[in-house]
């Protein structure tokens, strides 16, 4: 059984909504927080909790980072954020740009909850023992992740996302990525959402994950070197690089953070759902930001059975009218021993009436880049055509007789009650050669033995 983790950008995406979410799904807490206690990191303290969106039960993670309240009367978070309109967080921290309470600074993302916050994870130091303006560059962040006490897998998942962040501020500001310190992502919220993110997925232990198109809002966003259009250009970037779907939707605001995008864009390991599935378990990630719509990210545990009928595989096609026999015959070996399920020639005319082949492959999804680059390398075609396909697929094992001329495998397929009984091959010729006897002879006995 596959185990799926799918996540619904119906509301966009951002880094707390998807801690709240996993967390919801059933990472475990407790994991998550011995991890994040290895990154000695001082200054913050985390809320877990429960919050309501539009009558919606959602679980609420929140980074509070302990300068918050003691500059309430300057509390526009740009002693956070040097880029408000990226880890401000639209969806997290209900920033300046959407609430004017620079005096009043009441939370009211917080106070509608209810539920009692988690303070297990409190620091008590002072603001003095951090520096609420500290720049960090991805040099930085890696040092930090060094520190994790999780698996390299986890680390691997963390350093990938900031380096998508990383490359797309890059970007965004016409600066080489080794010369930019960012402080967005190098702010304290920033780095325990992406690293959380990476703790949790790898505890729900999931075999694929599918990202929903991410819907994002319309207008502007205010930051300190001014006004900025959404989506943002460092989510816009990561959009662009890493082919994100985006939604637009008539919500104003930011929806989709760059975090956000760069969680789906380093988490995406197939771009659709299966055409039927099971679901095991829903979760509910909360945002700060209020829209017509429940603001949540919904992820889901879903299964699939391995032997489904609508198996999906791929079908690579190139027509080549200037390619040898022994090429081409070298390329069908290279393509098998590469994993493809079957490769065949289909004798074709070609303009001005050449004739030619027809190559055509069949293989899965994520061998589709390794089978291109072999046709490329192997044979003389120039382009390659490809299409999904679905097949019905016999549930299928391999079992060993023993024969008097010696041992021979069988593929044994099922169909409702029936089972058929097919010796393989390479079985089949090295028995005929040993014995002496003709195929037929070779391949009824199989059957029997079978």
């Amino acid at each position: 059984m596959k185990k799926i983790l799918y996540l619904e950008c119906n509301s966009g995406i951002s880094g707390d909504m998807t801690v709240g979410a996993l967390l919801d799904l059933g990472a475990d807490k407790e994991v998550l927080e011995k991890a994040l206690d290895s990154l000695n990191l001082t200054g913050y303290h985390l809320h877990f909790g429960r919050t309501k969106k539009c009558g919606l039960d959602a679980y609420d993670f929140d980074v509070h980072l302990e300068t918050e309240h003691q500059h309430s009367h300057e509390h526009d978070h740009s002693h956070e954020h040097d880029h408000s309109h990226e880890h401000d967080h639209s969806h997290e921290h209900d920033h300046s740009h959407e609430h004017d309470h620079s005096h009043e600074h009441d939370h009211s993302h917080e106070h509608d909850h209810s539920h009692e916050h988690d303070h297990s994870h409190e620091h008590d130091h002072s603001h003095e023992n951090h520096q609420p303006h500290e720049h960090r560059n991805i040099g930085d962040i890696y040092k930090i992740i060094d520190r994790l006490a999780a698996d390299e897998r986890v680390k691997a998942m963390a350093r990938r996302m900031f380096d998508i962040v990383a490359e797309a501020e890059a970007k965004a500001h016409g600066i080489p990525l080794e010369e930019v310190h960012f402080h967005e992502v190098g702010a304290i919220d920033s780095i325990i959402d992406i690293i959380s993110v990476a703790v949790c997925v790898d505890n729900l232990g999931v075999d694929e994950i599918v990202v929903s198109p991410l819907a994002e809002g319309f207008g502007s966003v205010r930051c300190q070197h001014g006004v900025i259009p959404v989506p943002v250009p460092a989510t816009a970037n990561i959009a662009s690089t890493y082919s994100l779907k985006l939604r637009l939707t008539d919500n104003e605001g930011e929806m989709v953070t760059p975090t956000g995008a760069a969680i789906a864009a380093a988490l995406k390991t197939e771009d659709r759902l299966p055409s039927s599935c099971q679901i095991l378990k829903t979760g509910m990630g909360a945002g700060k930001k209020e829209f017509k719509q429940a603001n949540v990210l919904r992820a889901m545990i879903l299964s699939e059975e391995e032997d489904l009928a609508g198996d999906e595989m791929w079908v690579l096609e190139s027509n080549i009218d200037d390619c040898s026999g022994e090429a081409l015959g070298l390329a069908m070996e290279s393509l098998l021993d590469a994993g493809a399920a079957d490769v065949w020639y289909t004798p074709i005319f070609m303009k001005k009436n050449r004739p030619a082949y027809m190559l055509s492959v069949i293989c899965k999804k994520n061998q589709i880049e390794s089978m291109e680059e072999i046709l490329f390398i192997q044979t003389t075609t120039i382009g390659i055509r490809r299409c999904p396909v679905n097949r019905t697929v016999l549930p299928r094992e391999k079992r060993t007789v023993m024969t008097q001329w010696g041992e021979a495998e069988i593929k044994v397929c099922k169909y409702k009650d029936r089972e058929f009984y097919y010796p393989e091959y390479e079985s089949l010729k090295a028995l005929c050669r040993k014995s002496g006897l003709d195929y037929q002879t070779i391949y009824r006995n199989l059957q029997r033995e079978g």
